[in-house]
């Protein structure tokens, strides 16, 4: 079945429930509706085309804010298990980090893991967003929590699928010259030879080494973003503040979705960047930390408790501009598509 049949087929006949149009003119609620109410379900996109808007949408952002995620990954490294004072600070803030980066590294070295990035963001947010998008035109995100129950879900499959990728991403992304070095070196020579040399030392369950802290990170990230992002559009909408459709409304939307993500997910980042890039023994198991739990006890014994929000300014500085940038991509695109579509059905 086509996007364009799918998109024509009446209330009554499609599988994903879409609701009549007069339904749209109930009465505005003050309160979001995304997570504690109902709310009718938006356009149906053809499900394989709304995972490449995910994808693209994703990547357009990553683009602008992998230089944030090199320098948000070096300063949740610094310091590894050490207690604050007890060792030398090479990064001490966003954009101290960001001058000490490109001028030891080049501007080059703030583009360090773009490609991989980029594979990430595709693969991981691709699954993500469509299946939520899925969830959307199913209806489930209709009932009370279902848009927090389906981003977390739509996040631990695209997380897992992904995992490989953020692995290498993470190792390329700490790779620095001595001088300014943090956290374990894992030396790769490039992308290809960093899964090379993974798959020949650890076989092919070494490519999904740290996913256990991967999929926690991203089910928290997504069902904070998709379902702030969902809540803040439906109360931004009914309030009448901008024209329907406005792009407006989604990057107003995107702005609170940003927020709710860096505060919600920056511990789980953490021990996730901890785990990734952490060096094995000869038994491929984590010579530093045995799994999640055991991770997130060290780091609270040696670095306290602030120390499982390390680079949280980063974090913020990256997700937010991130959050808005990609969910604006995705709902522009939506939209358009669904536009477009409508358009060839009345020609």
């Amino acid at each position: 079945m086509t996007g364009a049949r799918l998109l024509k087929t009446s209330p009554e006949e499609s599988v994903f429930g879409a609701q009549p149009s007069h339904r749209m003119a109930s009465t505005v609620s003050a309160v979001p509706r995304g997570v504690y109410g109902p709310s009718p379900p938006p356009a149906v996109v053809w499900p394989p085309l709304d995972f490449a808007l995910g994808a693209v949408a994703c990547c357009a952002a990553c683009v602008f804010t992998n230089p944030l995620e090199v320098v948000k990954t070096r300063l949740q490294l610094q310091g590894e298990l050490r207690a604050r004072g007890s060792y030398q600070r090479h990064y001490r803030g966003v954009l101290q980090a960001l001058w000490v980066v490109g001028r030891t590294d080049g501007l080059r070295g703030l583009q360090k893991g773009l490609s991989v990035g980029l594979m990430y963001q595709g693969v991981m947010n691709g699954v993500r967003l469509g299946s939520y998008s899925y969830c959307e035109a199913l209806g489930l995100t209709s009932f009370h929590g279902g848009s927090l129950l389906s981003g977390a879900a739509a996040g631990a499959v695209g997380a897992f699928i992904a995992s490989p990728a953020y692995l290498v991403k993470t190792h390329l992304q700490a790779q620095s010259v001595e001088a300014i070095a943090v956290g374990h070196q894992h030396n790769h020579l490039g992308v290809s030879d960093a899964f090379a040399t993974i798959y020949r030392r650890e076989g092919v369950i070494g490519l999904w080494r740290g996913v256990n802290g991967a999929v926690p990170r991203v089910m928290v990230g997504s069902a904070a973003q998709l379902a702030t992002f969902t809540s803040a559009k439906d109360w931004v909408a009914h309030s009448q503040w901008f024209s329907p459709n406005s792009w407006l409304t989604a990057l107003l939307a995107a702005m609170v979705s940003g927020v709710a993500v860096a505060i919600t997910m920056t511990p789980f980042d953490v021990i996730s960047t901890r785990l990734y890039n952490q060096p094995i023994d000869e038994s491929h198991r984590g010579r530093l930390y045995h799994g999640f739990s055991d991770c997130m006890l060290k780091v609270c014994q040696a670095e306290g408790l602030l120390g499982l929000y390390k680079g949280m300014g980063p974090v913020f500085v990256r997700l937010a501009p991130h959050t808005v940038l990609s969910m604006l991509f995705w709902d522009m695109m939506r939209q358009q598509t669904v536009k477009d579509n409508q358009s060839q059905g009345r020609s």
